[in-house]
């Protein structure tokens, strides 16, 4: 059987930020300054000598809700009790990261690797919180846009040269070669990129609006990366635009009602394609199930020609 994708040792890149803070520290992949604990006590003292904003993040997944930046030492503290005294996201809160909070802007990067050969992809920018101007909770996603306007030839370098590369290298000496895709949730400092997560996937909403650019057939590359021989493949990647707006069900991250008919998904205009997350087929009819529902994504030749054709 041929498996496109990472092993259950490698995935650890993503399902420890524990593990993946240490693996940095130990070889010098630049990433915010953090300390890890176990121990409920230990991290609330630690956290009460600590000047905010300060970033809390639970150990394991908590489908993208897991970190927390609090603006004050008190939100800290509650994050951190609802982490590991309360639970909210399970064992995944056993342990726990404080981490500085770094300031710039924040991208996700990634390349396709088969623990050789690392090839990037085109970069791309998500929004977390639920409302628009980056207001209200963190959610799994609300929307992304492909490549990054302020993406450069030397920042994209630089990605792959101190942060992808390392970090495939550092796997294979841990014995966890890595294959796949390699995501990079990144911070572009004033003192360069800082890695703030690693995932060992695609991107969820980053794949429907970096795919839609990917002019190589998917399926070569994946076989390329399954018999170790990326490093004979040119990928190549559209100079277009692409934007993708999430479709949510009202309430959400919060409580939210489902089984809502959706209609309009036979009368695209050309260049825009819907993506199906949270929807379910019943009876002829497509209905709601989910928090995020749809994703529309579609491709222009600039951000403003791409986001226009989103909205409309």
């Amino acid at each position: 059987m041929q498996i496109f994708g990472a092993t259950k040792r490698a995935t650890e890149i993503e399902s420890s930020k524990v593990f993946a803070k240490e693996l940095m520290q130990k070889y010098n992949i630049p990433c915010a300054k953090s300390t890890s604990f176990s121990d409920y006590k230990k991290a609330k003292e630690y956290l009460q000598k600590q000047k905010p904003p300060i970033v809390v993040k639970a150990d394991g997944l908590a489908a993208g809700k897991g970190v927390i930046v609090a603006d004050s030492i008190p939100q800290a503290l509650d994050a951190l009790s609802q982490i590991m005294e309360a639970k909210a996201f399970g064992a995944a809160g056993d342990r726990v990261v404080v981490e500085e909070h770094l300031q710039g802007k924040e991208m996700s990067a990634f390349a396709f690797t088969d623990a050789h050969a690392v090839i990037p992809m085109v970069s791309a920018c998500d929004y977390k919180p639920v409302f628009d101007g980056n207001q209200g909770p963190n959610t799994g996603g609300m929307g992304s846009y492909s490549p990054p306007h302020f993406m450069s030839p030397a920042l994209a370098k630089t990605v792959k040269e101190k942060i992808m590369e390392p970090a495939v290298r550092a796997m294979h000496e841990e014995g966890r070669a890595y294959k796949g895709v390699l995501y990079g949730g990144l911070m572009i400092t004033n003192n360069g990129p800082k890695v703030l997560e690693f995932n060992a996937r695609f991107g969820d909403p980053e794949a429907q609006v970096t795919l839609p650019l990917l002019k190589t057939d998917l399926v070569d590359i994946m076989l390329a990366v399954i018999d170790n021989r990326l490093g004979q493949i040119n990928v190549e990647w559209s100079k277009d635009a692409c934007v993708g707006v999430v479709m949510a069900s009202a309430g959400y991250p919060g409580s939210y009602k489902t089984g809502f008919v959706i209609s309009g998904l036979d009368s695209l205009d050309k260049d825009v394609v819907v993506f199906h997350a949270g929807t379910k087929l019943e009876s002829g009819q497509v209905l709601t199930s989910g928090g995020r529902v749809l994703t529309v994504v579609a491709t222009g030749k600039n951000l403003a020609e791409a986001r226009e054709k989103v909205y409309k």
